[in-house]
């Protein structure tokens, strides 16, 4: 059984802002400019939310797929810190839109932005288990940015999207080293949501949380796997990214004690094996349990797969947890999406947009009872880049019920 992703796909958004010009607009220190490594960060606008979000990252590859094989999913897992209810979890929501059988397990994962990890490790393992030959399982990972403090050197690295992998034992994206995991968690108050409408965040302690954990799992994944080396046994390193520059420091580090680089060798390593999966994340931003799913999209597209290789994927999420783990890409694997021509393809807004965007958005969150989702006031933006796209949006919340309507 090639155990894995059999195929992949990402939503990322239809609008976005230039990073620069915000930090100018906000009037942050532009000296921690370059360090945050980003040029753009998707907007999702009030008519998208978490469910949206995973509908359209799935639906290529649910509609690529004919009626038996769409038949075969009996698990949809959806990972995301962005529930909706207490109750009733977001994949009820996406299992209807995607047209999935009725036949097929469906609920919700939550641990942060390790929760896209959980997601695919859950579906994987139940796939594994399952004695039924060709049973398929969907992982989607899917947030929406909360309400944020302006001017804050958080708010220009958040994005919006999602990404959803196919499950299955035909891994012609990504075959799991089944076995070959290493994990190492903790409690710490990083970064968290304590109400529908915020984000705490110590980004001093995130940073050093993160540091912790890639060492730590990366040595958690030595003592499974042996001989493991940090350099020779990956082709590429994957890791989950909040933002570009978070990731190099990470990876500096990790190099520094596992090989004792100095800083050219780490600079070519980090050029050669890391810069790939940062394209897409440089130009999105943020999407939380997504983020190391997007990098391995971008590294889909922009690594050299002519050959099979093996790679090596961190996931950490707040709070926290973390996994190392490693898996095989077969040749000539891609997303399911031109996701290129997807970032290519959105609307550029300005901060005072955004703005305008961030209050409309309120409308959206956890708890709301009746809300109607009327797209007048960014009329030009949804007529160009929604209208006859035939994507989800959310239409109206009726009694706490969420309903959608297609483009």
């Amino acid at each position: 059984m090639a155990l894995g992703i059999e195929a992949i796909s990402a939503y990322v958004g239809r609008a976005f802002l230039d990073v620069r010009g915000m930090f100018q607009a906000r009037g942050l220190d532009m000296s921690r400019f370059a360090n945050l490594m980003m040029e753009r960060r998707s907007v999702n606008v009030p008519c998208e939310d978490p469910v949206t979000n995973a509908v359209n990252a799935a639906k290529p590859i649910v509609d690529a797929l004919d009626p038996a094989e769409r038949d075969r999913i009996e698990v949809l897992v959806v990972g995301t810190e962005s529930g909706l209810d207490f109750g009733k979890p977001i994949s009820t929501y996406v299992h209807h839109h995607l047209g999935l059988s009725p036949n097929c397990r469906s609920f919700e994962v939550k641990h942060a932005c390790y929760g896209g990890t959980a997601a695919l490790q859950t579906a994987a393992g139940m796939v594994a288990a399952n004695p039924v030959p060709g049973v398929k399982a969907l992982a989607v990972a899917t947030d929406a940015a909360s309400a944020t403090v302006k001017a804050s050197y958080w708010e220009p690295s958040e994005g919006a999207g999602a990404v959803a992998m196919l499950v299955g034992d035909e891994a012609k994206v990504l075959e799991i080293d089944r076995g070959a995991s290493g994990f190492h968690t903790f409690e710490v108050m990083d970064t968290l949501r304590p109400r529908h409408d915020m984000d705490s965040v110590d980004p001093d302690l995130s940073l050093l949380a993160y540091m912790r954990c890639v060492e730590e799992s990366f040595a958690a994944y030595q003592k499974r796997v042996a001989g493991a080396d940090i350099v020779d046994t990956f082709t590429y390193l994957a890791m989950h990214t909040p933002f570009a520059g978070m990731v190099k420091g990470a990876h500096r580090s990790l190099l520094r004690k596992q090989k004792k680089y100095g800083p050219r060798e780490i600079e070519a390593d980090f050029t050669a094996r890391v810069v790939p999966t940062l394209t897409y994340g440089m130009r999105v931003g943020n999407t939380f349990s997504a983020a190391l799913y997007l990098a391995l999209c971008s590294l889909l597209d922009h690594g050299d797969f002519t050959e099979a290789r093996r790679i090596g994927l961190f996931s950490y999420g707040s709070g926290c947890a973390s996994e190392f783990y490693s898996g095989v890409v077969p040749a000539g694997a891609r997303p399911a999406v031109d996701i290129g021509k997807a970032l290519d393809d959105r609307r550029e807004i300005t901060v005072d947009d955004l703005d305008l965007i961030t209050d409309l958005s309120a409308d959206r969150i956890f708890g709301v009872r009746d809300a109607v989702f009327d797209p007048k006031p960014y009329a030009d933006l949804f007529e160009d880049k929604f209208d006859g796209r035939g994507l989800l949006v959310l239409d109206r919340i009726a009694e706490f019920h969420r309903e959608y309507r297609w483009s």
